[in-house]
């Protein structure tokens, strides 16, 4: 069985990879691993106002991840294996990849136009050779 990992954002890159690996998962009867980032916060506000910043920011990925799930599921009649984690984009992927040696392969977007963002920078070129 194949595991497809999906990085998922609020962009068309991340619903065209979604859209692949579901594809992909039901066509090899595999499964899908959808995996939102919620980036740290460049400011530390006050302590109450900071951690409103950060929960919020949280909620946002969860309904985004929680929404992306039912598209898997009713694309390709999958249960994908959703995770929200807190951090840096390439150091947290790396660390779920670690995590999860069943994972096949690491499905990302690249915009049409312009540069690719950070991961599909780092795992398309200096990262390509050391993942897990």
């Amino acid at each position: 069985m194949r595991v497809y990992l999906v990085i998922m954002d609020e962009t068309e890159e991340a619903r065209t990879a979604l859209h692949f690996a579901t594809r992909r998962a039901a066509k090899t009867n595999g499964t899908v691993h959808i995996l939102a980032l919620v980036p740290r916060q460049p400011f530390v506000a006050f302590g109450g106002v900071q951690a409103t910043i950060e929960d919020e920011a949280r909620a946002r990925a969860e309904v985004l991840v929680t929404s992306a799930a039912g598209n898997v599921l009713s694309e390709g009649g999958l249960m994908p294996v959703i995770s929200v984690r807190t951090g840096e984009g390439v150091r947290v992927v790396r660390e779920y990849l670690a995590e999860h040696s069943e994972i096949a392969a690491l499905v990302l977007g690249a915009a049409k136009e312009g540069s690719p963002g950070p991961l599909v920078t780092h795992f398309s070129g200096q990262g390509v050779g050391s993942l897990p």
